[in-house]
């Protein structure tokens, strides 16, 4: 059986193999948000533009963390407005994406 056969019914239906990839892309932008973190910590006094690129690490890494949540859970790959699943392509370049393109889409316009 090859690793495309091997799918996860869980997780958006994604296979396994991709599901690994995926894991360790988060895996290493959670590390980078963490060290990023770490380096803005020691500073005396952030400036409007280290608090902005502080508060902006701090959000991405909440996002990849309850990425990886959903994943350990099998929640993850499923739009959480409409529950399909996520496209692998937006998953490849986002990982910790909540939204299909089209929830996305429309999630943009009405704000």
């Amino acid at each position: 059986m090859n690793s495309q056969a091997r799918t996860n019914r869980r997780n958006g239906g994604l296979p396994h193999d991709e599901l690994a990839v995926l894991r360790a892309k988060l895996l290493d932008q959670r590390a980078f948000r963490s060290e990023q973190l770490a380096g803005y910590g020691g500073s005396a006094v952030l400036d409007e533009v280290h608090g902005q690129l502080v508060g902006a690490a701090r959000h991405v890494l909440a996002d990849v963390e309850a990425a990886l949540d959903r994943m350990n859970t099998g929640h993850y790959g499923h739009c959480r407005a409409c529950r399909t699943a996520i496209d692998l392509p937006r998953l490849r370049i986002c990982p910790e994406s909540l939204y299909c393109v089209t929830c996305h889409r429309e999630r943009e316009t009405d704000q």
